[in-house]
């Protein structure tokens, strides 16, 4: 295990000094997207999966599994994104947050049964999330083109970095056995697949509905994404069924 986190480490240092090579790049603003016709073809594979095999589970799902237990796993999920979400705290120097998430980790492991009660944001501990894609902006890393990823959407060079980082340096990867991992993951993906049945009718007006779905999915993304990074000022309406806990 010692040799996998050192691994991870180095995977990690590698990452941060890709990041600062990319610091003192302007704000995001506009639409940078480069890719466009390599993005629009993934877009049309992620929209063939979503309407033949996502839409039908998440439609079927929010009719056989009763709400409190759609709830609690969804609970769960977001309890095991935590760990990962102090250490994010860490790297930005956030010690309030980090603090927080680590206090919310603990009340809704104990009192909320493992997490599948948010019993922290019932005690006035709201959710307070990050992610490494987060860590880079504040690091200084620029945006980079759009990219639409499969089966994961829309998302930007720095934030699918930040994925892949966020995916291999979760602390639970080292405390929790190998054979029990699958929970967690498991929980993600249902807690997911629970959101696309709670925002079907947004989802699918810009999927479906829209003249240009891949151009509006695009828009919406981006500026909710640098809404949340405080790039922009202005926020849309929307909510990302696919975003992270």
């Amino acid at each position: 295990m010692v040799q996998g986190v050192k691994k991870r480490l180095s995977a990690l240092i590698g990452l941060v000094l890709l990041a600062v090579s990319a610091c003192s790049a302007p704000p995001a603003s506009g639409i940078n997207d480069p890719y466009e016709g390599f993005n629009r073809k993934v877009h049309g594979f992620n929209t063939a999966v979503d309407k033949n095999v996502i839409r039908p589970l998440a439609s079927g799902a929010s009719r056989v599994v009763p709400e409190p237990v759609s709830r609690g796993v969804s609970h769960f999920a977001a309890n095991v994104a935590l760990p990962g979400m102090v250490v994010n705290d860490i790297l930005q120097l956030n010690i309030g947050d980090a603090a927080h998430n680590t206090l919310r980790f603990l009340v809704n492991t104990t009192v909320g049964i493992g997490g599948l009660w948010d019993a922290a944001a019932a005690g006035g501990a709201p959710p307070r999330p990050t992610d490494f894609g987060q860590t880079l902006h504040v690091w200084g890393m620029a945006e980079g083109p759009y990219t639409e990823l499969p089966l994961l959407g829309p998302s930007t060079a720095r934030d699918a970095l930040g994925d892949v980082v966020d995916y291999a340096m979760n602390p639970l990867k080292f405390l929790v056995p190998k054979n029990k991992l699958w929970i967690g993951t498991a929980a993600k993906v249902y807690s997911k697949l629970d959101k696309r049945g709670r925002y079907s009718e947004t989802v699918d007006s810009i999927l479906y509905d829209s003249a240009d779905g891949y151009a509006q999915a695009r828009l919406l993304y981006l500026q909710n994404r640098r809404y949340d990074l405080g790039e922009t000022t202005s926020e849309s309406d929307f909510e990302d069924p696919y975003a992270q806990q």
